[in-house]
Order: C-alpha cells, then structure tokens, then sequence
C-alpha cells in the first residue's frame, strides 16, 4: 500500500501538537523540496571526480589524482564551486522544507549545517591554526548534517502514521544505519591513513555511499509521496491521517 495522506485546506493550529500542519507545505512542494535533496545526494559524490577529470582533460592537464582524498577535499581542487554551490543548494532546499513541526526544525538544523559546510572549508594540507579550527568546523557541522538526515529516514520516513509496503520501511531503516555506520569507518580510515596510496580513497568511498544512501531516501520519500497525490497532483495542504497506521 502506497502511503496514506489526507489533503486539510484549512487546518486549524495546535501548538500543543507536534505534528500540526498548519504550517505544511502543499503536496507539490514538499515533493519538489525531498526529490532537490535526493538528487544532490546521488549526483553530488559522481559529479565531484568526474568534474575534476573533464577540467584537467579540456586544459590539458595530467588526469592523475582527480579523485578528491575526501569529497570535503574537492574545496582545493577544479570542481570547489560544484562542491559549495551544491552545498549552497542542499541547504536552502532542507531550510524551505515545510512538513509538520519535528521535520521543520531538523530541516532547518541541516539545512544550516550544510550552509556552514560550504562556507567553512576543510583544512588544506600544512593549515595555519586559524585554517585548522575553521576545518574542525567543518567536520562537526558535517557529521551533524549527516546525522540529522540519517534521522529523517529512520523517524520521519518510517512514519508509523502513514501505511507503506514493508520492504519500503526498512530501505529507509537502512538507509539510516548505514549513513552513521559509513560515518564511522571514514572517521577509521582518516585516523589510520588507511588507503591513502590507493586511486579511491576509502574516505571517499565510505562518504559516497552515506551520501547516497540520503540521497536515495529522499528520492524515494519524494517518489512516495507524487504516488499518493495521484493524477491530479492535487495541491492541497501536506498532512497524516488522524487514526495512526501501525507497521
């Protein structure tokens, strides 16, 4: 069963409720929001080496080393501006995302972390102190960033208050637990140096993977919820039924 929705025109605020939706975003919006999200997370870890390789193919250049040693590290290399614009992107899309009260704050929490992840640059290689603390930044607001997204897929997709197939429910359950656990073996692999001779960096690929596992979660949600609205791509106002759905 697809997911269960009900369109409410005129819903009248709770603020005892935290799923009152008087805030909500119609149907097309909200899919329009996860669907941007989604496809950064996909296409940003692909476009990033491929980049770095077109640029040094059109100037000439020695294609060797175009895999960046993290997908932070393409801020020094040809494809920063994708990298920041990208990230400028991400952030306003989580920071306009509109659902119920608990998904507007985490969306707005990641949604600044990804803006301060653009704007607060890893640390480049021998950094100043000034250069290091603004790279600790980073890796905070990073791991902060992939783990309030971890959540939307563990929590806010998972909704109990809507009905889906199961095998839906635990794509995003896991989905969810690799993006902490892919976290993980890339903070291992920066702290042993593991790989750092090899033509893919085992940083890049764990950051790849927990990028796409997002992505492909809010591709999905997005998918889900265009199912729901059906045909008529009706505009109304996104919210749950009021009688909960159990797994």
């Amino acid at each position: 069963m697809i997911p269960h929705w009900r369109a409410v025109r005129t819903p009248s605020p709770d603020p005892s409720d935290p799923t009152d939706p008087s805030g909500s975003q119609d149907e097309r919006t909200v899919t329009f929001l996860r669907l941007g999200v989604g496809l950064i997370g996909i296409l940003l870890p692909v476009a990033l080496p491929l980049g770095n390789w077109l640029f040094a193919e059109l100037r000439g250049l020695s294609t060797n080393g175009y895999w960046p040693a993290s997908m932070s590290g393409a801020y020094y290399s040809s494809t920063r501006n994708v990298f920041v614009g990208s990230l400028c992107a991400l952030g306003v899309f989580l920071v306009c995302y509109r659902f119920d009260r608990r998904d507007d704050r985490w969306s707005t929490a990641a949604g600044a972390c990804a803006l301060g992840v653009a704007l607060c640059p890893t640390s480049p290689p021998n950094p100043t102190a000034f250069q290091a603390t603004i790279g600790a930044v980073h890796l905070v607001l990073a791991a902060l960033l992939y783990i309030v997204l971890a959540l939307f897929s563990v929590y806010s997709f998972r909704d109990p208050r809507y009905e889906r197939k199961p095998w839906v429910a635990r794509g995003y359950l896991a989905a969810g637990v690799l993006i902490p656990a892919l976290l993980l073996l890339a903070a291992v692999a920066a702290l042993t140096h593991l790989g750092t001779d090899w033509p893919i960096r085992p940083v890049y690929l764990c950051e790849w993977l927990a990028t796409w596992a997002f992505g492909a979660a809010w591709t999905g949600a997005a998918v889900e919820l265009a199912a729901a609205a059906g045909p008529s791509g009706s505009r109304a106002t996104v919210a749950p039924t009021a009688d909960p759905a159990p797994q």
